[in-house]
């Protein structure tokens, strides 16, 4: 049993009745969609013409949100379904990220992830979904794929299918006759006008959300707005910026295409998951730096600098987990990652690796904060630091780099899958981990050699750093024409000031600059320098992507 889903997109008519059957039978709340049908325009007023779309979840064989999600809320049935348990949802949102299709949404009412489930509930008592009972054209056919002489497998038999993205692997069990590249590529246009023929587009920046869906705007303001793949037919709004044939994949259309109406496509992470990739980089970042002092400077240790610098990785580490837990839609749940793991997420993952550098990284501060307070003996911490470092450190480190493979994951964002982000993680916690010292020298008695170690490795990591940027954004081809779009978004697009004055120049030529000038107590000013400018790349890094709908 193997359930799958074809659209006639030459027998649709656009009416809409899968839509609204959908809803009604899955009580699916306003401002969501389970099932809806884009609108396609291609041509020239008179020589124009429209054509339907129904877009769903794909059912893939080999579906990314199932992976990603941290606590089994996404699964995959025997029969093929992907189906999702609301109770166990904790509205992290991955699965959204990790979906190529947007076709997982935020129900407002549960704060939960939704999508078309099949109807599952008519399947299993031998009723077909709701759309395909309501269709009026008979254009939406479900049943077993693996079954030679079901309706579906003879038409997909007999038809030239195609389905939407089959580069990304998923295996989408979404097929659709007649679906060329201009109805199933959401690239396959390139301007977004304010409205779409039924309704205003709520904007993308400015006025969205983390916690619920947006509101619509009565009265929106000027501008084109990036969120909703939406057209109408203005003068302004036809065909590519220069008003000639839209070019996309690489090939020029050799018409004009449009689209009329689609779902509302949002953003899902916002500016905490790129506070939070700075904070972890911080706490990670100081506690591999003591750990590599004990075990390959033992002289350069400093219970000082342990009591001090190991305060602000503790807080750091307090922070990164407020801002997960404020991320979470149901922040109620949150202890499922630990009590429901699943163990094939990284989010899962991540919360176990964060839970267990918590907790070492507190034990071994504790003790040298109780040594040098006089409240143990030193000897006592003498003897324990090297065991405390080595078990610490691994944690540290997969604390700041595990995001880059929680990233690898959200196949849904092409820009995400880049080789190089894993390194870079690395690289920006080693500007991190030794930025703390050096701001902490004009302030402290540290130890010379201690000082001297931070300084050379702050300012070594920079000009690392430095380099893997300039290459990764401006030297490496990407995968895909989506992540290519996000990559020149970042440093020549939205985010140009993000990338350019933030990571570029705030993040690393003003720190270094400071750090060369021999003043020690500028080595304050680097620091905060360098943290604000990397979270604005991260947050560009994090945006970018999202920015770029997959419907």
């Amino acid at each position: 049993m193997n359930y799958g889903f074809l659209i006639d997109n030459s027998s649709c008519i656009g009416c809409h009745a899968c839509s609204t059957a959908c809803k009604s039978e899955n009580e699916v709340p306003l401002g969501v969609h389970r099932t809806w049908v884009k609108y396609v325009e291609t041509g020239r007023y008179p020589d124009s013409r429209r054509s339907f779309q129904v877009t769903r979840c794909n059912h893939c064989m080999n579906p990314p949100c199932v992976r990603i999600c941290p606590t089994g809320s996404m699964y995959q049935k025997d029969n093929g379904i992907v189906e999702f348990d609301s109770d166990a949802c904790i509205g992290c949102k991955a699965c959204m990220q990790a979906c190529p299709y947007d076709a997982i949404h935020l129900d407002p009412e549960t704060k939960t992830a939704s999508k078309c489930h099949f109807c599952s509930h008519r399947v299993e008592v031998g009723l077909e979904p709701a759309c395909v009972v309501v269709c009026p054209e008979h254009a939406i056919l479900a049943g077993d794929l693996d079954d030679p002489e079901s309706e579906i497998a003879k038409k997909i038999a007999k038809n030239n299918v195609t389905v939407r993205k089959p580069e990304q692997g998923t295996a989408p069990k979404l097929f659709y006759i007649e679906g060329g590249e201009i109805h199933l590529s959401p690239t396959a246009h390139e301007r977004t006008p304010q409205m779409h023929m039924f309704g205003d587009v709520v904007p993308l920046h400015g006025g969205d959300h983390v916690h619920s869906d947006p509101p619509v705007d009565p009265k929106p303001t000027g501008g084109v707005a990036a969120n909703a793949h939406t057209a109408v037919r203005t003068p302004q709004s036809q065909g590519s910026p220069d008003g000639g044939p839209v070019q996309f994949g690489g090939r020029m259309a050799g018409h004009m295409v449009q689209v009329g109406f689609n779902a509302q496509h949002r953003v899902q992470w916002h500016w905490p998951i790129a506070a939070y990739i700075v904070t972890k980089h911080i706490a990670g970042g100081i506690f591999l730096f003591l750990a590599a002092t004990v075990v390959g400077w033992p002289a350069a240790f400093s219970p000082l600098a342990m009591v001090s610098a190991g305060a602000l990785a503790l807080l750091m580490t307090q922070i990164t987990l407020a801002l997960l837990l404020y991320d979470l839609d149901r922040p109620d749940r949150f202890f499922y990652l630990l009590v429901r793991p699943q163990w094939r997420s990284w989010v899962a993952r991540a919360a176990w690796i964060l839970t267990g550098f918590a907790a070492l990284s507190t034990v071994w501060w504790g003790i040298e904060a109780a040594a040098w307070m006089g409240w143990l003996a030193p000897s006592v911490a003498e003897l324990l630091r090297p065991v405390l470092a080595l078990l610490t450190a691994p944690f540290a480190l997969m604390t700041t780099i595990y995001t880059a493979f929680l990233f690898a994951q959200a196949e849904g964002r092409d820009l995400w899958q880049s080789s190089h982000v894993p390194l870079q993680m690395a690289v920006h916690a080693a500007v991190f981990g030794t930025a703390p010292f050096v701001a902490l020298a004009p302030l402290l008695d540290l130890p010379a050699p201690l000082v001297e170690a931070a300084t050379w490795g702050f300012g070594g990591a920079l000009v690392i750093s430095l380099l893997v940027t300039l290459v990764a954004d401006l030297g490496i081809a990407h995968a895909s024409e989506i992540a290519q779009r996000a990559a020149r978004d970042i440093t020549h697009g939205r985010y140009t000031l993000s990338f350019w004055g933030g990571g570029i120049v705030l993040g690393h030529i003003v720190p270094f600059a400071l750090l060369i000038s021999g003043v020690p107590a500028l080595g304050t000013a680097a620091f905060f320098a360098t943290a604000l400018g990397l979270f604005a790349y991260s947050n560009a890094f994090v945006m970018a992507p999202q920015d770029i709908p997959n419907s």
